[in-house]
């Protein structure tokens, strides 16, 4: 069983970042090698940057490279952080099975490997393993988009990359909600890749081949803002119920301008910063501290209710 680790309350970036009281930093500690996605996105720009700062503090000296989804280049950059003899590398894998050999390798040489954000599937390589509880959030989006959603009507849903588990996860969480309400009607499905271009591009499709849509719900926000562009370009935003994942800035100001109905948040300030911890304490002593490699870290619901106590990206207060 996965051990969950409860909701923690952040108040502030900074605080995210910040404040690890009790460490030394006055000397170098070696290398920390931080691997995200695509930090052209806010959710893995976030991500990048609180563990670099957060490295930077206990003392280290850290670099953030992006692989973009590419297993080749993900493993690239292993194998420079492996030459460069890095202290730890801090992963948010690109693909669940294609990203084992490069862990393995990394292991292999001696370097400890923490995953965030995303698992591979393989237990006993990391030496820990990150991420928000995607079906907990999952299943409070769906809740909420429900009650939205009111009497129901003909919906779409805006899947994730394939090779992210999390896409998969979300998508089953929605689908055990939904079918519980049976005038809720899925009608398409579209996979946009965690895209917001994609999301423009496929929900373009779906309106094409359903014209009555009351609905969207999405795996992430950059998806759901890519679907309301293209809802809002067909003159058929004020009719459909568009809900996200992720709890990103421009998803926060969209739910504040009345157009995105809600986002479930993602405390990637807070697992960022918790893994360059368990690494630190890997390093020094050979444990994390924590008591299982797969940690669970919940999700808050983001609606027009409490979105002002959105103190900082992907920051809540409260």
């Amino acid at each position: 069983m996965l051990h969950t680790i409860k909701r923690l309350t952040v108040i502030g970036l900074a605080t995210a970042a910040m404040g690890v009281s009790g460490f030394v930093s006055a000397q170098s500690q070696g290398l920390m090698t931080i691997i995200v996605n695509d930090p052209s996105n806010p959710y893995w720009h976030t991500e990048g940057e609180v563990a670099r700062e957060t490295a930077e503090e206990l003392g280290y000296r850290a670099n953030v490279s992006a692989h973009r989804g590419d297993t080749n280049e993900e493993s690239r950059l292993i194998d420079t952080a492996i030459t460069n003899n890095a202290a730890a590398i801090i992963l948010d894998p690109a693909n669940a099975d294609g990203s084992i050999g490069a862990v393995r390798r990394a292991v292999d040489a001696g370097i400890p490997v923490l995953l965030v954000n995303a698992e591979i599937n393989e237990t006993g390589l990391a030496e820990a393993q990150l991420v928000s509880n995607n079906a907990q959030g999952a299943a409070l989006g769906a809740a909420h988009w429900v009650e939205l959603m009111g009497d129901g009507g003909n919906y779409v849903e805006m899947f994730g990359a394939p090779s992210d588990n999390n896409a998969q996860t979300r998508s089953n969480g929605y689908t055990t909600v939904i079918n519980q309400y049976p005038d809720l009607n899925q009608v398409g499905s579209e996979v946009a890749n965690w895209d917001r271009t994609q999301g423009y591009n496929r929900m373009q499709n779906l309106m094409q081949a359903n014209p009555d849509i009351a609905g969207v719900i999405s795996g992430n926000d950059e998806m759901a803002l890519g679907a309301i562009s293209a809802l809002k370009e067909a003159g058929r935003f004020n009719d459909v119920i568009v809900g996200g994942f992720d709890g990103n800035p421009d998803a926060i100001e969209s739910i504040k301008a009345g157009e995105m109905a809600y986002s479930v948040l993602q405390p990637v300030a807070v697992f960022a910063r918790e893994a360059v911890i368990q690494a630190d304490r890997f390093i020094r002593t050979g444990e994390t501290g924590a008591d299982e490699e797969k940690q669970l870290f919940d999700c808050i619901l983001i609606t027009p209710e409490n979105v002002d106590q959105m103190t900082g990206p992907f920051v809540f207060e409260g």
